[in-house]
């Protein structure tokens, strides 16, 4: 590690890191087929030595929480892990958590195992800090994330969890800790709870935070008070994804994954810039996910960070990509209306906004269409019915018109 940045990984130039990943790209697709039970059904039949591109990649099954919940459930007597982990119990996995679902999730045996230190580095952490680490230490693995990327930094921590707000400010007057992990939220409640008390807790200047949203008015905040917080955007299935640099230009993707943006309900990559789900194939042979849909929303940003990080940029969190809206007592899918677009070759982007009061739902399609048909919408109505069982409106528009948000369904009904 330089002064600059974590490894020499981060300023490769983009066509040797794109080459480099799709070079891996077919051992892990083989590793995952053959080692973990799982993948060797999701991708049975594929040829890992043919996919080489993202491309070849695009063609692959998106696996989704969901899917992973539900193998986990009906493997759980013989696997809590559904077939997906490649590891045994023992030395290799230290550690077993448990996220909301419950979805279990191993913890392999290697230095930073989650590569969240890379995060932490670019946030300003240093050999030396001793870090207040308030993510919580029971059952979820959060806080050791955390822990274990610090480490990999050369920090110290305190392992202060959630919580006994008094006795945290106690323990940072009496330590004198440099940084803080956690929740934004919880720093808020610290910082504050130390002004009303006169408790000193300036000691704490750089912070990187996850687990919720964090607003620039909210990174101002602490910014007054004389911290310096970045965020960081992991999962306990994946790792780090992407994280925030000096710049606050959107946020930087990992070295050991690969990033998709595709369009919600399907596994279809999107046009540069637009926003879609974020689908993450990883690199961990622990772990092999390939092509696992986070249900976030995001979008790629153009051009490289200004610190010198050459990696793809994403926008940060955006929202949720799954839009399952139940109408007229029928669920439908952003998949269906993706299966709808996919039927009439000239359109290239479809929005289902659902309005009216409650009780009387009233469906509308808005359809992109370069150079439409004659008669496109009532055709694209008759799909409708035939792939939903319900009855929309149609309105064709020029590309361009819709937002780019993401959003396949609209929920624009009055519940009053």
């Amino acid at each position: 590690m330089d002064q600059e940045f974590f490894d020499a990984l981060e300023t490769r130039p983009a066509p040797q890191r794109e080459a480099q990943l799709l070079a891996a790209l077919p051992g892990q697709v083989h590793h995952a087929q053959r080692n973990t039970p799982a993948f060797a059904e999701i991708l049975a039949g594929i040829d890992a030595e043919k996919v080489t591109s993202r491309e070849a990649l695009a063609r692959l099954p998106v696996t989704r929480k969901g899917e992973l919940l539900e193998r986990q459930k009906a493997r759980r007597a013989q696997d809590p892990f559904g077939g997906f982990s490649a590891l045994v119990r023992g030395p290799a996995m230290p550690h077993v958590f448990a996220s909301p679902g419950p979805i279990f999730e191993p913890e392999g045996g290697t230095r930073d195992y989650w590569r969240c230190g890379r995060s932490l580095f670019a946030a300003g952490f240093r050999a030396g800090d001793l870090v207040h680490n308030a993510f919580s230490y029971h059952m979820t693995p959060g806080a050791f994330i955390f822990e274990s990327a610090a480490h990999a930094v050369g920090c110290s921590i305190f392992p202060a969890g959630v919580g006994q707000t008094e006795q945290q400010l106690e323990a940072i007057t009496a330590l004198r800790p440099t940084a803080y992990t956690g929740t934004p939220s919880f720093l808020r409640i610290l910082l504050e709870k130390a002004a009303e008390t006169g408790t000193d807790v300036t000691s704490l200047r750089k912070g990187l935070v996850g687990g919720e949203a964090f607003p620039p008015s909210l990174r101002d905040w602490f910014a007054e008070r004389g911290m310096d917080v970045y965020q960081s955007y992991a999962t306990a299935d994946l790792g780090l994804i992407a994280y925030e640099t000096r710049a606050r230009q959107g946020m930087v993707v990992d070295e050991g994954v690969l990033v998709e943006i595709v369009r919600p309900g399907t596994g279809d990559p999107v046009a540069p810039g637009e926003v879609g789900e974020v689908v993450v194939t990883t690199f961990n042979p622990a772990y092999p996910l390939i092509r696992f849909g986070t249900g976030d929303l995001s979008a790629v940003l153009p051009g490289e960070d200004p610190t010198g990080r050459t990696n793809m940029r994403i926008r940060g969190w955006l929202g949720r990509a799954d839009q399952t809206t139940k109408i007229r007592g029928m669920f439908v899918h952003p998949g269906q209306v993706a299966d709808i677009a996919r039927r009439f070759p000239e359109i290239v982007k479809a929005r289902l906004v659902v309005s009216g009061e409650m009780a009387n739902d009233v469906m509308t399609l808005k359809v992109e269409a370069s150079s439409p048909s004659q008669g496109l919408d009532a055709r694209v109505g008759e799909a409708v019915r035939d792939v939903t069982k319900l009855r929309a409106d149609v309105e064709v528009l020029a590309p361009g018109s819709l937002p780019n948000d993401g959003k396949v369904i609209e929920d624009a009904r009055s519940y009053k």
